[in-house]
């Protein structure tokens, strides 16, 4: 943990904690979020192929993620570091004008 802590330079175990916790809510708020998105569109298991349906619930998560991360990372007090967290991902995807200074 002491590795991990140190290459995102937080500085203590609450602060890991509080940053795990944002990422798990995350990941299932971004999930749900596409989930009802694909529902609303009349998109679902029975009319598309699981593979079609799949990877549109990728498409529709990948952008998703990194905005939302701030959004919950601003709620549990982490803005700062789920903002710079987010900007590398979106680099990382090709969409680093998102948030260019």
């Amino acid at each position: 943990m002491n590795k991990l802590k140190q290459r995102w330079g937080i500085s203590s175990n609450f602060q890991l904690f509080v940053i795990f916790i944002v990422f798990a809510i995350n990941g299932s708020l971004s999930a749900r979020i596409s989930s009802f998105c694909m529902s609303f569109l009349g998109l679902n298991k029975d009319n598309l192929p699981l593979f079609f349906y799949y990877l549109i619930l990728i498409v529709l998560v990948m952008p998703l993620y990194p905005f939302l991360l701030i959004v919950i990372g601003f709620i549990f007090g982490q803005f700062p570091f789920f903002f710079a967290f987010s900007k590398k991902m979106l680099q990382s995807m090709g969409l680093g004008w998102v948030f260019k200074s």
